[in-house]
């Protein structure tokens, strides 16, 4: 929000001729002391990590795109979790038909064990800037994706459900006439 000693400046630069407002930036970019207006800027959204707290605690509609980040992370740790799980299962039958004395799957130590190494690999790559720049550029492209409104999905839905029944008789109605055709210069039954 504009101060008041914004306001008169700008009014101020409007009044002097270009000359004198040339030669005044160039004595305040030259003097030691900085001017008013060369005061430091107020940190941008991206500058802030695009997060405001409130309480401490940022709500999930003051985290931006950073919550999809969030998201796909904790759902990619649950996945590789879920995976490794099955796999050390699969992995266990086959170590049991070849030595039995290992016995059943043990849910107790496959489980906590598919959890680390899903939580270990979404932290590895939280931790690679890298991909957690493309995962934020993903979001932020996503963010900026529009959505039909309810009316235009109604709309195509119904375009989409006549076309289909539309196609549908025109061929029907072809194969019958074709059928036809081709009995009569066939001769078949």
């Amino acid at each position: 929000m504009p101060t008041e000693d914004d306001v008169k400046r700008s009014r101020a630069e409007e009044d002097t001729p270009e000359e004198e407002q040339s030669s005044e930036e160039a004595h305040a970019q030259t003097s030691s002391e900085p001017p008013e207006a060369a005061a430091e800027p107020t940190p941008t959204e991206e500058q802030t990590g695009d997060v405001a707290p409130v309480g401490g605690v940022a709500s999930p509609s003051q985290l931006g795109t950073k919550r999809f980040v969030y998201a796909a992370y904790f759902a990619g740790a649950i996945a590789i979790a879920f995976l490794v799980s099955k796999i050390a299962d699969f992995a266990w039958y086959k170590l049991q038909g070849w030595k039995p004395t290992i016995g059943e799957p043990r849910d107790e130590i496959v489980m906590p064990l598919s959890a680390l190494i899903g939580a270990g690999a979404a932290l590895y790559y939280w931790y690679r800037t890298r991909a957690r720049q493309l995962a934020e550029e993903v979001a932020a492209e996503m963010a900026k994706v529009t959505w039909p409104t309810r009316t235009e999905v109604t709309n195509g839905t119904f375009v989409v459900i006549v076309t289909t029944i539309v196609s549908t008789v025109f061929f029907a109605l072809m194969d019958k006439f074709w059928a036809f055709v081709t009995n009569l210069v066939y001769g078949g039954i």
